[in-house]
C-alpha cells in the first residue's frame, strides 16, 4: 500500500463523509450548542493546519534523519522536503482536518454541560504544574541518550510545550466540556492508531525497534505511535474547544485587561 493510497483509505474518505454530515448539518441549522460555527470553525482548523505543519516539521525531520521513523522509497512518489516525503506534510494537514470535522460532529451532538461555567485558577495552576514536571521528566530521558526511549521522549519533548499554553489559558473552559474533549480526543486516536497497523504491515513506513520502548500491540504497533495519535488529538481538540467555545472571549479579555494592568505598573515605576 502507498502511503498517498493510505492517505485515500483512511484520511480523505472519512474527511469526505464528515463533510458531508457538515454541509447537511448547517443546511438544516442545526445549533452547535454555543460554540461559534460556520465560518469561525473554518478558520480554527486553518489555523491548526498551518501551527500542524510548521510545528511538526523539525521534529519529523529530526526522526528519519536519525532513523527512528522511516519510510519504504517503493511507496512513496519520491518528493521529498528535508528528510520527509510529502506524503508525511499531507498527513499532517489532512489529520487535522478530519480531527477537526469530528470535534464539529460533536459538539453539535453532545449535550452541552447543565452547569453554569466558572473559572477555577486550580485547574489551570495544577494542570500546568503537572504538565511541566512530565515535560522536565521526558526532556531530560530523551538528552541522556537512553536509545530505547527514543522516539517517547522526543514526542513528548515537542509536543507537551505546545499543550502548556493551552492549559495556562483556559484548563477550567477544557474541563468545564470534558465530556467533548474526551470523545473528540479518543475517537480520532484509536482510529488512526488502528489504521496505523496496516501502514506497518505494509511497511508503507517502518518504526526502528532499537529506538522504542518494546511494548507493542498487536504485535506491530508500538506504544509510541499511539502516544503520538493522543498527544496530535490532544493539541487539536484543546485548540478547537478553547478558540471557539463562548467563554474565551471574556477569558481573553481578563488576560489582555491583566497585562495592560502589568504595563501600567511598568510605566510607573
Amino acid at each position: 500500500m502507498t502511503y498517498f493510497g493510505f492517505l485515500l483509505r483512511f484520511l480523505v474518505l472519512p474527511i469526505i463523509i464528515f463533510l458531508t454530515i457538515t454541509y447537511w448539518d448547517n443546511k438544516n441549522n442545526i445549533s452547535n450548542n454555543g460554540f461559534k460555527n460556520g465560518r469561525s470553525v473554518w478558520i480554527a482548523i486553518g489555523i491548526h493546519i498551518l501551527l500542524a505543519v510548521v510545528y511538526t516539521t523539525p521534529w519529523d525531520n529530526y526522526l528519519v534523519a536519525t532513523g527512528v521513523w522511516y519510510y519504504n522509497p517503493a511507496l512513496v512518489t519520491g518528493i521529498v522536503f528535508g528528510y520527509v516525503p510529502i506524503e508525511e506534510y499531507t498527513f499532517f494537514v489532512l489529520e487535522t482536518i478530519l480531527s477537526g470535522l469530528w470535534w464539529w460532529y460533536l459538539v453539535r451532538r453532545i449535550t452541552p454541560p447543565p452547569e453554569e461555567f466558572k473559572p477555577n485558577k486550580t485547574i489551570v495552576y495544577i494542570s500546568t504544574c503537572v504538565l511541566a514536571l512530565l515535560w522536565i521528566l521526558f526532556t531530560t530521558i530523551f538528552f541522556s541518550d537512553n536509545q530505547p526511549l527514543t522516539y517517547l521522549s522526543i514526542t513528548l519533548f515537542w509536543a507537551l510545550p505546545a499543550i502548556f499554553p493551552q492549559l495556562l489559558y483556559g484548563a477550567d473552559i477544557l474541563w468545564h466540556y470534558r465530556k467533548l474533549v474526551f470523545f473528540s480526543i479518543l475517537v480520532p486516536s484509536t482510529y488512526l492508531s488502528l489504521m496505523d497497523v496496516f501502514a506497518l504491515s505494509d511497511t508503507t513506513w517502518s518504526i526502528s525497534p532499537n529506538q522504542t520502548t518494546g511494548i507493542l500491540f498487536f504485535d506491530i504497533l508500538p506504544l509510541e505511535e499511539v502516544v503520538f495519535f493522543f498527544i496530535t488529538n490532544i493539541l487539536i481538540t484543546f485548540g478547537m474547544t478553547l478558540f471557539l467555545a463562548k467563554e474565551s472571549p471574556s477569558r481573553l479579555a481578563t488576560i489582555k485587561a491583566l497585562l495592560q494592568h502589568l504595563r501600567g505598573r511598568e510605566s510607573t515605576s
